[in-house]
């Protein structure tokens, strides 16, 4: 036999080495012509006593010998009463445990899958299972098989094992007929396969370019691509126009299947001052509560305070502090009317005088929420305040669904326990969460919201702190004034001028703002390494893994985070063992690293410093790698006190820190940030996004790259345009 020849294979599985649920990659040893073998590739659904053509080739792997690799299979179920017992004896079939299934083979043979299925009083008569056990063994196995069928079936469509589950968890017994006659159902809630993907299966099922259920697909995809970029809403001609030419089909096409998805009540038109514009109904709903909530507030404010300028007095009296113009009013307006959005730039006294209303607050006899939308920025609202605060999903108290979204035990039903509640970093917040916070905001509670305008919006849609601010209806304090001790840092005095639009004083060398000015990438891609290798922590005593942030515009290119986290990592953290190294698809994971976590995350397990147990880690954390387990795949990664304990599918969910996007450092503060200064795509070079940059900046910053660069984003004041309906909502309330 030449074993370099493509061939194939038929055994049954005797054992399953390793599997991988995310992809379905699996090892797994046969019986194959009497001999063992270990074979390797991706299958959808294996059990022990599987029957499997393979059709791949050998290969030898340095470290486990000769393996067979497949790219292809066909699968059956086990035909011989030997194979049929191993098969039920792993528990396969949901109470059929190694003693049953042994009677059960014993009686019905080769039989015996089509007993367990299509013959339940038979199976009754085993001795131990009951009328009732029998029925449901029965449909279990019906279950089971059918759910296999499909995987089957949708396998030819390189659909995953763990999305098959959870297709036919949604679509069950009819899976494959109702895919036949509308791929695109799978893009559905629940389900979540890509557009493109569902048309890929489409075209294999020769569908036409013009059927309506691919119309209908492609305007839900344009609207909630276009909602992952921040907004609530799009203009009706818009979504109109851009979906027709995503789909390549006639505008009057999709508008007329639009108009029928209005009517239906799958999308939510209004109209925007005098313009038609499209929601996604969760959107809508988010936007117009929300609006309606602050309206009511505005309509029925909290009991009014007496004595409010006296008792000012006597706090800066006692305090020793000499509150400006602009904070008495904001701390005024928070006391005698109890809603207020407080903004204003860095050393402008935002947290001076947030530290007077909760003081004030409590002294009044108040009981005082603290939260931020991120751990991070919770954490430093701790650290300025002296008091607790959560993160927002804390404080309503989410519990996670099958899906990854939240659901929160604080609403309308089970409202926060709290007199005032404070809201620190809105500008981060989206509308969704804030429909939520608004839901279980006791009536009479005073609410307090702290933000920077200036700084980019939240990740997810809306534009919550803009609208408000916007609408006028909102009382608003904004701070302008820069205080003395502020003035001495350039940061602070740049940050404000870029602001208004001013190029930012570079040349100084005697401050905390510095510009390197290095005309090529190569250039200022190795100055930022030797940066935070060698030169700031020789003159500064910074750690690079503590200290130093690296911020990019975005990800891709010479100097966006991908390539730049690889060059800090191979410079601050060279490879030295392999053993203690992970392969990822984006990055190679080193003990050492310091790295950050994607996504919120609740079931990581983590132990304190002090003994404390506990779980969660959320989306932007920071931490570092203090032990690889290679053979697991798996990781322990220290966050500030807490050791987190990381599988092999929560490392999938890391990325390396050493440099991140501005947008991901919303809401931290580091002691020294390097930014490159070298020109890329315009929506992603612009003045708040710079400003944003700048502004995370405790102690130092370094820009580094063209002045021309610098130049283009001060001018560039685009801010980012986005569609949303919370201001025109809560103006006509």
């Amino acid at each position: 036999m030449n074993e370099n020849e493509p061939l194939q294979i038929y055994g049954a599985v005797e054992e399953i080495v390793y599997r991988n649920n995310l992809n379905g990659y699996t090892v797994m040893r046969m019986l194959s012509s009497g001999a063992n073998v270990t074979a390797v590739g991706m299958i959808a659904e294996v059990n022990i006593g599987d029957e499997l053509k393979l059709y791949g080739e050998w290969k030898k792997h340095p470290s486990y010998g000769k393996q067979f690799s497949f790219d292809a299979y066909e699968q059956y179920l086990p035909s011989t009463a030997e194979s049929i017992l191993k098969y039920l004896s792993t528990g396969a079939i949901k109470g059929v445990g190694k003693a049953t299934a042994r009677r059960i083979v014993e009686a019905f043979g080769e039989q015996t899958f089509e007993v367990m299925q299509n013959d339940p009083a038979r199976l009754a008569q085993i001795k131990g299972i009951s009328r009732e056990k029998a029925e449901s063994i029965s449909i279990e196995m019906k279950k089971t098989f059918g759910m296999r069928e499909v995987m089957v079936w949708l396998e030819r469509f390189h659909i995953s094992a763990q999305e098959s589950v959870k297709i036919w968890k949604s679509l069950g017994a009819d899976t494959v007929s109702l895919v036949e006659n509308n791929p695109y159902i799978l893009c559905g809630s629940g389900i979540g396969v890509a557009f493109e993907r569902a048309d890929h299966i489409a075209a294999v099922l020769k569908k036409e370019p013009d059927d309506i259920f691919r119309i209908r697909a492609g305007i839900m995809h344009v609207i909630s691509y276009n909602a992952g970029n921040g907004h609530t809403c799009l203009p009706k001609e818009k979504l109109v126009e851009v979906t027709a030419g995503f789909l390549k089909l006639d505008i009057q096409q999709v508008a007329d299947e639009l108009d029928k998805l209005i009517i239906e009540g799958s999308l939510v038109a209004d109209t925007l001052n005098d313009r038609a514009f499209v929601f996604l109904p969760k959107l809508y709903r988010s936007e117009k509560f929300a609006a309606e909530r602050l309206s009511m507030i505005l309509r029925f404010p909290c009991e009014r305070i007496v004595g409010v300028e006296q008792a000012l007095d006597l706090f800066e009296k006692e305090h020793g502090i000499n509150y400006a113009e602009r904070q008495r009013e904001a701390i005024f307006e928070a006391l005698s009317g109890g809603l207020l959005i407080l903004t204003g730039g860095p050393g402008t006294g935002k947290t001076t005088t947030l530290n007077g209303i909760i003081s004030l607050f409590t002294q009044c006899g108040l009981k005082v929420a603290l939260a931020a939308p991120t751990g991070r920025a919770a954490q430093r609202m701790s650290e300025v305040t002296s008091r607790e605060a959560k993160t927002l999903h804390r404080l309503l108290e989410v519990e996670w669904d099958t899906n990854d979204s939240p659901n929160f035990k604080r609403n309308e039903r089970n409202l926060l326990d709290c007199d005032a509640l404070i809201i620190d970093e809105l500008s981060m917040v989206d509308a969704p969460l804030f429909e939520c916070v608004m839901r279980a905001l006791p009536l009479g509670c005073r609410l307090i919201m702290v933000g920077d305008s200036d700084q980019l919006p939240s990740v997810g849609p809306g534009n919550v702190l803009g609208d408000l601010i916007a609408s006028g209806k909102i009382p608003v304090v904004q701070l302008t004034e820069i205080f003395r001790q502020s003035m001495k840092s350039l940061i602070v005095t740049n940050a404000h001028k870029i602001v208004r639009g001013e190029m930012p004083e570079i040349n100084r060398t005697d401050s905390d703002f510095f510009f390197m000015v290095c005309p090529e990438r190569e250039r200022i891609a190795s100055t930022i390494a030797d940066l935070c290798a060698r030169r700031l922590p020789a003159s500064y005593g910074y750690s690079p893994f503590e200290n130093i942030q690296v911020l990019c515009p975005g990800r891709k290119g010479e100097l966006g985070v991908t390539e730049l986290n690889k060059r800090l990592q191979d410079v601050l953290n060279p490879s030295k063992n392999k053993a203690e190294e992970i392969s990822a698809p984006l990055y190679t994971f080193r003990s050492g690293d310091k790295v950050m976590q994607t996504r919120n995350n609740y079931d990581i397990l983590w132990t304190k410093d002090d003994g404390t147990e506990g779980s969660g880690i959320f989306n932007g954390d920071i931490g570092t790698i203090e032990a690889i387990e290679k053979a697991t795949k798996s990781a322990f990664v220290r966050f500030d006190d807490k050791l987190a304990a990381y599988d092999e599918d929560a490392v999938m969910q890391l990325e390396l820190a050493y440099a991140t996007t501005v947008h991901k450092s919303q809401g931290n503060e580091f002691d020294a940030v390097i930014m490159p200064m070298s020109y890329g795509p315009p929506q992603l070079y612009y003045r708040n996004l710079l400003y944003t940059a700048v502004t995370r900046a405790k102690k130092t910053l370094i820009l580094v790259g063209n002045i021309s660069t610098l130049k283009i984003m001060v001018d560039n004041n685009k801010k980012t345009l986005r569609y949303s309906g919370l201001r025109t909502f809560l103006e006509r309330e």
